[in-house]
């Protein structure tokens, strides 16, 4: 304790530089030494655990369409929407856990319970496929799918689905925590830290992806050719090395204090400027409900100026008489509610694209089940590894980007990230465009030689090699490097400091509902083009299907949201970057009654 005080008195005598300035502490909320904690050190053991977790969650996600279909008996469209349905509410469950971190735990304990339910999930259906009791009747050995009447009882789908929903709602507590963990790592006060940050989303994701590959090939391999009871318990093996890993890194992280529940802060905001709405806002903006910059400094927050986006807001602020969180609210809770509601119109333009991306682990895959996929007289390539090719070109993209495109488009941009993270979202964009074209024309030429060599029947194989796919793959993975980590750092970058799990499970929200999407898509087609007697566009039968057609919809789709996605980035305000908080960090200093008061301040703001 006496080690901790003089420490603290160097510090405050040196100028504070040996303590993080923006507000992190240790677990025991304790202000945090610079050189000790933080930064890649940290950051290397939150990265260990995304690429084991990951490795973990591809190796259940990417190849899940085969084991309804296979397995289950479900039919093209059950099987796709099932897989989607789950995938989205793993990407909407975020939504809790943020809320749970940023409200109450913090994100360090929300996440250690979240991987305990996560990695019970995990064991059970590792048990559900592996136990003779619980998981679906063998067909028997060369017996067709189409000519197999035994199906998995209700208990066993039961169990089976329990299992996915409980990994949903594992992942719901680690998705938006762990990534926000890791920018938390970096403090945006010292300048080489700021820099090393500028990166950090960009390796993020090739940690993420580094972990997918080995899903997307090995794992995958192993539950086709070998069980998928080893091909199940290999990633519930991953994730408890994930999580272990994650746990020896405890004593270098910084954390972020619990700031209060933001939704909550966001509810008083609309509440009270709906109850003033006729209440005129004063022209001059200091004339708006403020608290001093004092009682900022004692609650480690910035104090944010007012903006003049969203005016309607600003009736929150204007002051009539009583005074209740839910009839006044100060100008800075005010801004921190513009700040996550006016990236909901981004979050909106994202949700197509995320439909798209749901295409990968779902149609994708059935129609490289319908193709030639020998390579050379022993080896037939899975199907579902081919999303390996999304993951390799993601990799390979991001190095190029990180290292060579930022440095050069610097030099004439002086962005310190090359180009905006709106612009390097919208180059994304336009690759799904391109992506859907040219997955309709590969569909059309697939349906092509299906229809000339009378390969028209369910369990046909269309004399066309499976890599007549990898050109949609590959740019999907190249369209991942811009749409994706943008989105990312997008949504973590402009969110309020005290909201920060909250901007990231916008970035998780986006999946989940374009997922969601995609379902509702897919069996919407389905049932419409079958009326009025005509064939319909997605059957169980692919050979007779026209999936051409509805790639060409979602082409059609993607390119009106391109559109709308053009006219939101132009108008979209970024927000007041850290130089500008520097300056306030500094008013509050000056303003500081007293040295003691000055101390406290330079511990940080969260």
């Amino acid at each position: 304790m006496a080690t901790l005080k003089i420490g603290e008195e160097k510090g405050a005598a040196d100028g504070r530089e040996d303590y993080t300035q923006d507000g992190t502490v240790d677990l025991k909320g304790k202000p945090v030494l610079r050189s000790n904690t933080g930064r890649w050190k940290a950051c290397s053991f939150i990265v260990g655990y995304e690429v084991f977790e990951r490795m973990a969650y591809y190796g259940i996600a990417s190849n899940l369409v085969l084991y309804l279909t296979n397995k289950l008996r479900e039919g093209t469209v059950k099987s796709a929407n099932n897989v989607t349905n789950w995938v989205g509410t793993v990407w909407m469950t975020p939504i809790l856990g943020a809320y749970i971190a940023d409200a109450f735990l913090g994100r360090y304990w929300t996440f250690v319970l979240a991987s305990a339910i996560y990695f019970s999930g995990m064991s059970l259906l590792t048990l559900a496929v592996s136990v003779p009791a619980l998981k679906p009747p063998s067909c028997g050995h060369g017996i067709k799918i189409e000519d197999c009447h035994k199906k998995a009882s209700a208990l066993q789908k039961g169990i089976f689905y329990c299992a996915l929903y409980i990994i949903a709602i594992g992942t719901g507590g680690t998705k938006p925590n762990i990534s926000t963990m890791g920018a938390d790592q970096f403090d945006d006060f010292e300048p080489k830290e700021r820099k090393q940050k500028l990166s950090f989303f960009n390796w993020w994701m090739f940690s993420i992806f580094f972990g997918t590959l080995f899903s997307n090939t090995f794992l995958i391999y192993i539950q086709d050719n070998v069980g998928w009871s080893l091909g199940y318990g290999l990633p519930t093996i991953g994730l408890l090395v994930s999580i272990l890993v994650f746990l020896v890194g405890t004593p270098f992280y910084r954390h972020k204090l619990p700031s209060g529940s933001p939704m909550t802060r966001i509810a008083q905001v609309i509440v009270a400027a709906v109850r003033k709405w006729k209440e005129p806002v004063p022209i001059d903006p200091k004339e708006l409900h403020e608290l001093s910059l004092e009682e900022y400094s004692k609650s480690n927050k910035f104090r944010i100026d007012h903006t003049p986006s969203l005016r309607f807001l600003d009736k929150a602020a204007v002051k009539t008489g009583p005074s209740s969180p839910w009839m006044l609210s100060p100008v800075t809770q005010v801004e921190e509610t513009k700040q996550i509601v006016k990236m909901l119109p981004i979050l909106i333009a994202t949700l197509i694209p995320s439909a798209a991306v749901a295409q990968g682990g779902t149609l994708f895959i059935k129609q490289g089940a319908t193709l030639n996929r020998s390579m050379g007289p022993h080896f037939k390539i899975p199907p579902a590894c081919l999303t390996a090719f999304i993951t390799i070109f993601m990799l390979v993209t991001i190095v190029i980007y990180d290292r060579y495109m930022v440095p050069f488009l610097r030099r004439y941009t002086k962005n310190p990230r090359g180009i905006t993270l709106l612009q390097r979202m919208g180059i994304g964009l336009v690759l799904h465009v391109v992506i859907m074209l040219t997955a309709c024309f590969v569909e059309r030429k697939r349906l092509h030689v299906a229809r000339t060599e009378g390969a028209l029947g369910k369990e046909d194989i269309v004399p066309l090699t499976i890599f007549i796919l990898l050109p949609q793959f590959a740019l999907m993975g190249v369209a991942d490097n811009f749409v994706e980590v943008a989105k990312l750092e997008f949504f973590y970058d402009q969110a309020p400091e005290g909201m920060k799990s909250l901007g990231t499970s916008y970035f998780t929200t986006s999946l989940g509902v374009g997922h969601f999407l995609s379902s509702v898509l897919l069996t919407t087609v389905s049932d419409v083009t079958k009326r009025n007697g005509h064939r319909g566009w997605v059957l169980d039968n692919l050979n007779i299907s026209h999936l051409d057609y509805y790639y060409a919809l979602l082409a059609i789709l993607s390119f009106l949201n391109l559109l709308f996605y053009f006219l939101v980035a132009k108008l979209f305000v970024y927000n007041v970057d850290v130089e500008s908080k520097r300056d306030l960090q500094e008013a509050i200093d000056v303003a500081a009654p007293s040295k003691g008061l000055a101390a406290e301040a330079g511990t940080g703001f969260g």
